[in-house]
């Protein structure tokens, strides 16, 4: 945490779980920024990650993540870029999509670089998909629990299904689809974020 004027700054890093070309998901982070109440109320300051403009390809090390720093040091500059941008954070908000009843491939290859650099903390998952995101959403809480982040109890998950169909225009979601999840899952997301803040905020293990 940062300190300005005396008082403690938490941060927090909001993902984009999506590497795409063509995708919702820039569109989806801005909707739950936008839907959380304002940040700096809670001395907690939320910078958007997006995981393709780091361009990670399928992990490369020749030693495993778990063991940097304290047995070994990373070769390459993508993953020393990657591991040093998480490390930063105290809490994360992970924003991914369901493909193909799962986690997409590109975020399940970034989590896997990481280790150390997030170890004990917190995070909210919220998932979005066709049937809502509960199998990626299911996955990501075994993946991180195992990993030992301290996963928020509220889990979101945002159907872009017939309820909020035409849910995207272009990789946007529309006006429709943005009404619809502010209406029925708002406050999942509110509820979300109080938890991911207390965990800030107690900063001791579960």
């Amino acid at each position: 945490m940062s300190i300005s004027n005396g008082l403690k700054t938490a941060r927090v890093g909001i993902l984009i779980g999506s590497s795409r070309r063509v995708r919702v998901g820039p569109s989806v982070t801005q909707f739950i920024k936008n839907t959380i109440p304002a940040s700096r109320a809670n001395n907690i300051d939320i910078d958007t990650v997006d995981i393709s403009k780091f361009n990670l390809p399928i992990f490369d090390e020749a030693v495993i993540p778990a063991q940097v720093p304290a047995q070994a040091q990373f070769a390459h500059e993508h993953s020393k870029a990657w591991n040093a941008e998480i490390e930063k954070y105290d809490g994360y908000i992970i924003v991914s999509p369901e493909y193909n009843f799962g986690v997409p491939g590109g975020l399940k290859n970034a989590i896997d670089y990481l280790y150390h650099s997030w170890t004990g903390k917190p995070v909210l998952i919220i998932a979005y998909g066709g049937g809502g995101g509960q199998h990626a959403s299911d996955a990501l809480k075994t993946i991180l629990n195992g990993m030992k982040l301290r996963v928020c109890e509220t889990r979101p998950t945002l159907p872009l299904g017939s309820e909020t169909m035409p849910a995207m225009s272009h990789g946007v979601l529309t006006d429709a689809a943005r009404d619809i999840w502010g209406k029925e899952y708002g406050n999942d997301i509110r509820r979300g974020w109080d938890e991911l803040s207390s965990a800030i905020l107690d900063p001791t293990p579960q």
